[in-house]
């Protein structure tokens, strides 16, 4: 890894089980060469495949074997070739200038939402989940990072360059949270109030920007952990800044990344907007790592469980930290207004969508799934209280913890944890999550949002019409 990074990379995968006997296995994979493939049974010979056909538009492979693999466990193995690619999504090569003015490239991950397959074949769906083993081998003299903790680095040895860099075992994850970054970084650090590591990478020359982010970070993890009564679960949190990076942030398990203007602060030259928003952004990518991460939708239909809560909660973390800023007013004029708008348009969809391909999934990320999907929670959380509200969150996160829900059972834990009037939290889902303003028009929509024979005509909830 000089100027340039090869645009191949050289890997294996490995996992186990068998539900049903079968001579063929299908997996997600995009932009891979598979050179061979195995399964041995547990305690019996090893099987290779003898054919892959790769279904380039549904973004699949079918691995075929002579023979009947019987149910049970065993060991799947595959050499595979794949291309680090500029396209800002997979295993990908982001450009950047050094101090002295040279091009660089870094090797970074972006799978959110169905892009892991571009790196490794797998089973790329949020409610396929697994453990993850994670060794790296790269130039010595690059930072290496990956979700968890670096358990060991050891020279490589048919190269003296280089150095194999492994980590400890994931947690049972999905697929589009698995991240890893090789490149040249400086970076900062302190330990949470509550004993966890953390570190905000940044480039090279510029550790001072970071340390706004990192004092975010080291305030909203304590925030979180007594909010919802549940500790973070990881030893460490990475933050870095990524040069390349069409998101605004990714909120990988443990190794969050971001657009350098969604992190870094220059103390000599920043003003309050940009502060306030690097807040924001930070707190709402921690927020994912107990909602999204530790407990993930089922499917991309139940997006707004990840994106409305954390886009609803990084204002109350941020309100918190720096209550001098004022930040429910920016609610108002941000993700209120913004979903009202948009909301009314013709074309405008509710917050619980299907979608099937890829391509379907990415269109979901949207206000509407953001700003609308805050708006409702809010509401909640204002009609509930704010008690209750905090013992659904618990209630949700541990009974849900390390697997993945839809939205009918976050409303069933609120309206538990609700202790008057239980089941009207139910009812809001036909209204809130499955309808959009459309064609009716605000004020149509207003007079039925309180006049509806579900809601309390005391409360008149709207998340349109609720305060703060």
């Amino acid at each position: 890894m000089e100027n340039q990074l090869p645009h191949l990379q050289i890997g294996s995968v490995g996992s186990s089980w068998v539900k049903q006997a079968t001579n063929q296995i299908v997996m997600n994979c995009a932009d891979i060469d598979i050179i061979t493939a195995s399964y041995a049974p547990e305690g019996d010979e090893e099987v290779h495949a003898t054919g892959f056909n790769y279904q380039n538009e549904d973004e699949k492979v079918t691995l075929s074997f002579p023979s009947t693999l019987q149910k049970g466990t065993g060991t799947l193995k595959i050499d595979f070739v794949g291309e680090l690619n500029d396209k800002m999504k997979g295993f990908y090569r982001s450009k950047y200038t050094t101090p002295t003015g040279d091009t660089r490239y870094a090797a970074v991950t972006q799978f959110e939402a169905t892009d892991a397959r571009r790196a490794f074949p797998c089973w790329d769906e949020p409610a396929i989940k697994a453990t993850f083993d994670i060794s790296l081998v790269v130039p010595k003299d690059r930072v290496a990072l990956s979700n968890m903790n670096v358990i060991d680095r050891k020279p490589y040895p048919d190269d003296e360059n280089l150095v194999e860099v492994k980590f400890a075992r994931t947690p049972i994850m999905s697929t589009y949270l698995v991240a890893f970054v090789v490149g040249e970084y400086d970076f900062v650090e302190t330990r949470s109030l509550d004993g966890v590591l953390v570190r905000v990478y940044t480039p090279v020359g510029k550790a001072e920007q970071g340390k706004f982010a990192l004092e975010v970070a080291a305030k909203t993890l304590p925030f979180y952990k007594d909010y919802f009564n549940v500790p973070y679960p990881l030893p460490k949190i990475d933050l870095i800044a990524i040069a390349d990076f069409a998101a605004g942030a990714m909120e990988n398990w443990g190794l969050v990344t971001y657009r350098e203007t969604a992190l870094l602060i220059d103390p000599k030259n920043s003003c309050s907007s940009s502060r306030q928003w690097v807040a924001l952004v930070v707190g709402h990518e921690l927020a994912h790592q107990w909602f999204g991460n530790l407990v993930t939708m089922e499917w991309w239909t139940h997006l707004w469980l990840n994106e409305g809560f954390a886009s609803w909660i990084e204002y109350l973390c941020v309100d918190h930290c720096f209550p001098e800023y004022d930040i429910w007013t920016q609610f108002v004029s941000a993700d209120y207004t913004r979903a009202q708008e948009l909301d009314a348009l013709d074309n405008s969809h509710p917050i619980e969508v299907s979608v099937g391909h890829p391509a379907e999934v990415d269109e979901i990320f949207d206000a509407i799934s953001y700003s609308k999907g805050a708006s409702v929670i809010r509401m909640l959380h204002d009609y509930i209280g704010d008690e209750d509200f905090r013992k659904g969150m618990n209630l949700y996160l541990t009974k849900f913890q390390q697997k993945n829900a839809a939205t009918v059972f976050v409303q069933c834990v609120l309206s538990t944890a609700r202790i008057q009037h239980p089941l009207e939290v139910l009812k809001l889902r036909s209204i809130w999550l499955r309808g959009s303003l459309g064609k009716s028009g605000k004020s149509q929509w207003q007079t039925y949002c309180c006049c509806d024979e579900y809601m309390d005509q005391t409360n008149g909830i709207s998340p349109y019409l609720c305060g703060s």
